[in-house]
């Protein structure tokens, strides 16, 4: 198994650092004052750029979104339905990550509340939804009509 394979297994959950990873890979982070998003992957760059102010649980999930982007290899082709495929996937892959099923179940056995769950996880609301709706089985959260905010 490489570094890098290691690198992406080993830690996961509370532990799980993107910054560490994109960092490892030669991408270059970009903090910067951005209008329409959190993020975003600049594939021809090799850098992403994040909007500057996010909180620190902000930034680790558009960390662990836009590194998800990197691994897949992912470009903005201006394709609607490949572009939301994308961001589906990479929000799906990130909740993954950030939110090991160990953490989850610990902190359930003291709140049901989403907020208080979300910031003892270090994670959004919306990125705990994915992997709550991951958990179920029903995929993309669709009662969230708006998008996300950390797609790039």
């Amino acid at each position: 198994m490489s570094f890098t394979s290691s690198l992406l297994n080993a830690q996961a959950g509370l532990h799980y650092a993107p910054a560490v990873i994109l960092e490892h890979l030669g991408v270059t982070i970009v903090r910067t004052w951005l209008r329409d998003t959190w993020g975003a992957w600049s594939r021809e760059h090799r850098s992403v750029v994040i909007a500057s102010g996010l909180s620190h649980v902000q930034e680790r999930c558009v960390l662990a979104h836009e590194l998800e982007h990197v691994l897949a290899d992912d470009v903005d082709c201006g394709d609607r339905i490949t572009s939301i495929r994308q961001e589906r996937l990479a929000d799906r892959e990130a909740a993954r990550k950030l939110i090991a099923i160990s953490d989850l179940a610990e902190v359930a056995q003291w709140t049901t509340d989403l907020h208080s769950a979300a910031a003892e996880l270090q994670v959004t609301e919306r990125l705990l939804e994915v992997r709550l709706n991951d958990l179920r089985g029903e995929g993309w959260p669709w009662r969230r009509q708006g998008g996300s905010r950390i797609a790039g």
